[in-house]
């Protein structure tokens, strides 16, 4: 049934371990998104100060998440799981009692921010690495897709609610405290991790005569020079590099005024419009825990993602609240089934000791070019009307889709290594370097 396909993962004791601190900390993280803006309304700070948290946390994941890739390939990822863990308890439960006695400052939040953000970017490379030493490789779609589901129900939805009834009743200081005990929470339930994940991959740190690597720059060129080499890998990563300048800007920054001059709403449709695209997400991500990994799954992928980004093209023109809805539901939904293929294929086709490096690489081109299509969205609106500009970025991103497909031979590429067969299933990751990544 594929109700119980969803649910296969959570026969691993590992893996339930595993979920269970993910779900506690990204609830956490949604409790800090309300919580610290807040604080720093209550310490008197305004759009610049709130502006300068917010951003120190941003920096902070950038800046490290290479660096975070190349430890998650280094480092057993049990161990710096837990470490990241610990180091947002002992950041957030500091601030937490800084706030209760009346001695927290600016700095200290965007301190705290940042912490947060250098350990988003240790941690997530961790988290992908560690899966398939955990669960079996038929088992890793639905585990991406119960990632998928659960992040914008508790990070966008559930935790910033609780954090505003905190705030609301009590005061943001409170919000914080509760922060603090969800990544106690998250900490303690990670040490009951199995010690067999301690062990690090074999080939971690060291060459192939068994030496130790020259230097983290080396170990960041073999990651490089793999993705180059590797077109499926490749050209989807330039395709997410162009889609997010083309598509951030126009949702995050001129969204809001298509809600204001074409819908006649305020910032709570605005919200609501942003609620509607999680919860697209989150169904699109069920939906491809709940089945089978597409023997297609290069072709399935990428017209989810191009298709999937016709309907913004429209939303510049549109005049009525539901259709609007319905658009960026379809696009939450298929950028879902895309997200949960593809962090299923880095897993699968990604040699093990590599995972991490590639896995932060893909977070680093993707989060790179965010703050530059939002910089670029309000003065592309004084030249251009905002119809045009949706018009062009939903339009462009389908076009491109099928270029990457056409390029890197995705359908060749995906018929000669089939991963719904007991062979595909044999490659695991790191075992057959010639034949995990279609080289």
């Amino acid at each position: 049934m594929p109700a119980l396909q969803a649910l296969r993962p959570f026969a691993h004791r590992e893996y339930r371990v595993l979920i269970a601190a993910l779900a506690i900390s990204i609830f956490g993280s949604g409790m800090w998104a309300v919580a610290m803006v807040y604080q720093v309304i209550h310490l008197g700070g305004g759009p610049l100060e709130l502006s300068l948290v917010a951003a120190a946390g941003s920096v902070g994941l950038v800046a490290f998440v290479l660096a975070g890739g190349i430890a998650a390939d280094r480092v057993p990822q049990r161990l710096l799981i837990i470490g990241v863990e610990g180091a947002n308890l002992a950041v957030i439960a500091t601030i937490s009692v800084l706030a209760m006695a009346g001695w927290l400052q600016l700095w200290h939040l965007a301190v705290g921010s940042f912490v947060l953000g250098v350990g988003a970017a240790f941690f997530f490379p961790a988290y992908s690495a560690i899966l398939p030493r955990i669960l079996p490789p038929e088992d890793l779609l639905a585990a991406n897709g119960m990632e998928g589901t659960m992040r914008p129900m508790l990070q966008q939805a559930a935790g910033p609610a609780v954090a505003g009834i905190l705030v609301a009743a009590l005061s943001p200081s409170h919000a914080l405290t509760g922060v603090a005990a969800c990544h106690l929470a998250a900490f303690i339930t990670l040490n009951f991790l199995g010690r067999h994940a301690l062990t690090a991959h074999p080939e971690h740190g060291t060459t192939a005569a068994g030496t130790p690597k020259a230097s983290l720059l080396a170990d960041l060129r073999e990651g490089i020079r793999y993705t180059v080499r590797t077109p499926w890998l490749l050209w989807t990563l330039l395709w997410a590099c162009i889609s997010v300048l083309f598509l951030i800007g126009p949702i995050e920054v001129l969204m809001p005024f298509v809600v204001r001059d074409q819908l006649g709403g305020d910032s709570r449709m605005f919200g609501f419009l942003l609620a509607v695209m999680g919860v697209g997400g989150a169904a699109g991500s069920l939906l491809t825990a709940s089945l089978k990994l597409p023997r297609r799954y290069l072709t399935v992928m990428m017209v989810c993602w191009g298709a999937g980004s016709l309907p913004l093209a429209a939303i510049g023109i549109l005049d009525n609240f539901w259709t609007v809805a319905v658009a960026v539901f379809i696009f939450g939904a298929t950028g879902g089934v895309g997200m949960v293929i593809w962090g299923t294929l880095l897993q699968r086709r990604v040699p093990g000791h590599l995972l991490g490096r590639v896995s932060s690489l893909d977070f680093f081109v993707s989060l790179a070019l965010m703050p530059v299509s939002m910089a670029l969205a309000g003065p592309a609106a004084e030249v251009f009307p905002i119809w045009a500009i949706f018009l062009f970025a939903g339009g462009v991103c389908p076009i491109l889709a099928v270029i990457a497909m056409i390029v890197a031979r995705m359908p060749d590429d995906e018929l000669s290594h089939p991963l719904d067969t007991p062979a595909g299933v044999e490659r695991m990751p790191g075992t057959e370097r010639t034949t995990a990544a279609g080289d």
